[in-house]
């Protein structure tokens, strides 16, 4: 999402983004559970969401993201009358690459833990671009 810049590795942290998460009927697979494929798309709509909660409306027409790589690790199963929270966090940041965190949590329960890794590009030419220091800005803190 953001460009590479050692601001962000030491003197910034990334803000944390919590992303609802509705459990629908059409979710639960033959073992009661919410199906380990509905997973990514959690995250796919977590991190899209952390972009459009936190880019200008400009930025947000200009960009399209799609991800690279999905790594999960399930750690226990939801069930549809759960209320599920994606907790999204901005690991790092390299060209026109962002590297994400991502937890699904049932209150304190960790149910899964994803690393993803998305590139942004270019809605006009479905090109890898960059996002401009100010842009990157909005998702960052100064740490204390």
């Amino acid at each position: 999402m953001f460009i590479f810049n050692p601001y962000y590795q030491g003197m910034s942290k990334a803000i944390p983004h919590y992303h609802s998460i509705g459990i629908l009927p059409a979710d639960i697979d033959f073992m009661g559970h919410v199906n380990n494929a509905r997973y990514l798309g959690w995250v796919q709509d977590a991190v899209l969401d952390h972009w459009n909660s936190l880019a200008p409306p400009d930025a947000v027409a200009k960009y399209l993201w799609v991800a690279l790589k999905h790594e999960i690790t399930y750690r226990k199963p939801a069930f549809l009358n759960d209320e599920v929270i994606a907790t999204v966090i901005l690991e790092k940041v390299q060209g026109a690459r962002s590297f994400y965190e991502t937890l699904i949590k049932r209150g304190e329960e960790v149910l899964a833990e994803v690393k993803s890794s998305w590139c942004c590009i270019d809605a006009d030419t479905l090109r890898p671009a960059r996002i401009a220091a100010d842009i990157a800005d909005r998702f960052f803190s100064k740490k204390d």
